[in-house]
């Protein structure tokens, strides 16, 4: 192996799977999230992480969205 290398006249390339790379998220979830995931989990031999990314991706590539009702409570 060389003590030197000359990387001078080397043509970089940029990575063509920068865009598949996850981006690091700080989230706060509930902990009864958390450990309904993390049974998921072990059950499935799947990293906890894993399996909420494979959860949201799914949502995302099938466009779910969150369908929600406010109750308003009229006796105050």
């Amino acid at each position: 192996m060389k003590d030197q290398y000359d990387f001078s006249k080397m043509k970089g390339k940029k990575n063509p799977y920068t865009k598949q790379l996850k981006q690091p998220v700080t989230m706060r979830l509930d902990k009864d999230t958390v450990a309904y995931f993390k049974s998921l989990s072990e059950q499935m031999d799947i990293p906890y992480q894993s399996l909420i990314n494979l959860y949201l991706r799914d949502c995302a590539m099938n466009e779910r969205k969150l369908e929600m009702k406010w109750v308003v409570d009229d006796e105050k």
